[in-house]
């Protein structure tokens, strides 16, 4: 269909930005979706500092690159976490230890990344909301419906004031529903779109990366919550059970071969982007089809390269007629 194909910067965060705009425009992509994160954002610098835009614009402009989504994951983060260690690793050293501290910075952080996105001229950003309830996901010790119902009433309340900023500046969030989020499959997103009264600042960055090895049907999951995918992710993941590897990963790290599950490359898991495309077609969805490349099994920049043939590929247009038209006298 001739959709963008952007590369999500998040997992490239180790390069520097012109170094990595230049290798993604020689590769040939279209744009970048910025991970606020390395050096390739800083929201506080882009909510505040116009000259601070204007040379990122420059070094996107010198290699032809457009910009259609930035992604601030990390901040999202730490808004709706219960807190433990991990998290010192996605706000500055100084707030390590300091859950308040930490809490407090990633709201400004998001309210920030709303008002740097409008300053790019962009109008999405993706991320997570993180999740006080993930830690219960299995009822034992038991869990009771009035702790869930605490847990999405508190993202509510945590996300709604960084809302508002978005909408103020014009700028929506798309949710990557994926599990360690207050919404990681089918009922928990309806529940959590219903909790935020489906305000239009907040839809869903759709990764069927994350819904394959749940079970989740990924096109279906498209077909469902149709009017609110504002951004979609292209990423694969082969699901590889034997009888003795577990779903849940069995606390091994990605790539490890004992995984039940690991992610691929596009093209080298189970996922059947040909009824992905179709959904999307059928949705008259027209933004960019984002690559997040991890594959631990493979060389990022061969595997950059592949990825964006295979979306070139797929991305095919929905028929302008019916095949039997012509048949009719």
């Amino acid at each position: 269909m001739g959709r963008k194909v952007t590369l999500f910067t998040g997992q490239w965060a180790d390069m520097k930005f012109e170094n990595l705009a230049q290798t993604v425009s020689e590769i040939g992509y279209d744009g970048l979706e910025i991970a606020c994160w390395g050096d390739h954002l800083d929201v506080q610098k882009a909510a505040r500092e116009s000259s601070y835009v204007e040379k990122k614009l420059a070094i996107l402009d010198k290699y032809n690159l457009g910009v259609w989504a930035i992604g601030n994951h990390l901040a999202g983060q730490c808004v709706g976490d219960r807190y433990d260690p991990r998290l010192d690793n996605f706000a500055p050293e100084k707030y390590a230890g300091k859950p308040d501290e930490i809490q407090k910075w990633a709201i400004e952080e998001m309210q920030l990344t709303a008002v740097a996105a409008g300053n790019l001229g962009v109008n999405l950003v993706t991320g997570f909301t993180g999740s006080p309830i993930w830690k219960f996901f299995y009822s034992f010790p038991q869990t009771t419906e009035s702790m869930i119902e605490e847990g999405f009433d508190r993202i509510v309340e945590l996300w709604n004031p960084i809302l508002d900023v978005f909408k103020e500046n014009g700028v929506k969030f798309a949710l990557e529903v994926h599990p360690t989020e207050i919404a990681f499959d089918f009922y928990t997103a309806q529940k959590l779109l219903d909790k935020f009264d489906w305000r239009p600042e907040f839809g869903i960055n759709f990764d069927p990366s994350h819904l394959i090895w749940q079970g989740l049907t990924p096109h279906l999951f498209l077909r469902d919550f149709s009017e609110r995918i504002y951004h979609v992710h292209m990423k694969d993941a082969a699901v590889t059970l034997n009888g003795r590897e577990g779903i849940l990963g069995s606390h091994l790290p990605f790539g490890d071969r004992r995984r039940g599950w690991d992610f691929r490359s596009l093209g080298h898991g189970d996922i059947d982007f040909d009824e992905i495309i179709r959904e999307l077609n059928l949705m008259n969805y027209t933004g960019p089809l984002s690559v997040e490349w991890e594959d631990s099994g493979m060389d990022r920049i061969y595997g950059a390269r592949e990825a964006l043939n295979f979306v070139r590929d797929i991305d095919f247009k929905p028929s302008e007629l019916a095949f039997d038209d012509s048949m009719e006298k």
